[in-house]
């Protein structure tokens, strides 16, 4: 990738029948915004992982390359702003995409091997949990699952996906592993001749399950003997758009306004955070219906 000639578009704001704008990071927050093949990664210099990554995908042009395996550093900014091979060898940590391989792959076959090559830039990932369980192949596909749902508006969705940087992320060989991440997706539908946006988010966590003082000494051993921090399985929630606004401090108000899970006022009122969080065990759990959306005949 020659820097000075690469210079794709990135996430298209007017995709869908509605724009709709990638999430702003807060106030002062200082970014490197990256524009690759019909995705953008927001990237966090000093945590050297994205904020927010943005995706339009285009389920009538999807294409099928070659996967390849070709990780490389993006030329366009500092080698010391990212997370690369060094966080990722000889380990069982995963280089996680965040926006999915498959995801921006559509197009003339030029554009779309430009994608595919794309999704392997470092920015676009993030340590995960190496081990492969039911709950990730969930994970996994859950952009699949609203792409079939969202036939009204062409078959298409615009994805945003991150980890959730917090203060507590265990380091490891300098970079803070993410106990969590998180994932929006939103489309257009049609409600009594008007379109409206839709939206859905959720949340995987993969925290271990130990209690504090297990996981204190769990984490001293880890870093005693130079391997990665203890990782739980993978847990997936579909949760209030709302509530990613408050982990991730993300300004998601038109994708929280057109949140299919959004409850009533009064019930929000009374629920603590997490209450509201529905923990999905297969894909047939998840909501796209709001309550206002006519039912499906």
């Amino acid at each position: 990738m020659d820097a000075a000639t690469f210079s794709p578009a990135g996430y298209d704001t007017d995709f869908l029948e509605l724009p709709l704008r990638l999430p702003a990071p807060p106030a002062g927050t200082i970014i490197r915004d990256l524009p690759y093949t019909h995705f953008t990664v927001l990237l966090e210099p000093v945590r050297r992982l994205a904020i927010a990554t943005g995706v339009n995908i285009d389920g009538d042009q999807l294409v099928d390359v070659d996967r390849g395996d070709d990780w490389h550093l993006d030329p366009r900014i500092p080698l010391a702003e990212q997370t690369g091979e060094a966080v990722y060898a000889n380990n069982d940590l995963d280089r996680g995409h965040l926006v999915r391989r498959r995801d921006p792959v559509w197009g003339d076959a030029t554009t779309a091997r430009q994608a595919n090559a794309d999704t392997f830039a470092y920015p676009n990932a993030a340590p995960q949990a190496g081990e492969f369980n039911q709950s990730k192949a969930l994970w996994l596909g859950l952009e699949d699952h609203v792409l079939t749902y969202a036939r009204t508006n062409k078959n298409r969705i615009s994805v945003f996906t991150a980890p959730v940087l917090s203060t507590d992320d265990p380091v490891y060989r300098g970079a803070g592993v993410p106990q969590s991440f998180w994932k929006i997706a939103a489309w257009a539908t049609t409600v009594d001749g008007f379109t409206l946006l839709r939206a859905a988010g959720f949340v995987l966590d993969q925290r271990p399950q130990l209690a504090d003082i297990d996981l204190d000494t769990a984490r001293a051993h880890a870093l005693i003997a130079g391997t990665p921090p203890p990782l739980g399985p993978y847990r997936s929630y579909q949760v209030p758009i709302v509530d990613i606004a408050g982990l991730t401090g993300l300004t998601l108000d038109a994708l929280a306004a057109a949140d299919v899970l959004a409850p009533v006022p009064a019930i929000r009122e009374d629920a603590g955070p997490r209450t509201l969080w529905v923990e999905l065990t297969e894909i047939s759990e998840v909501r796209l219906l709001s309550r206002t959306d006519p039912r499906p005949t």
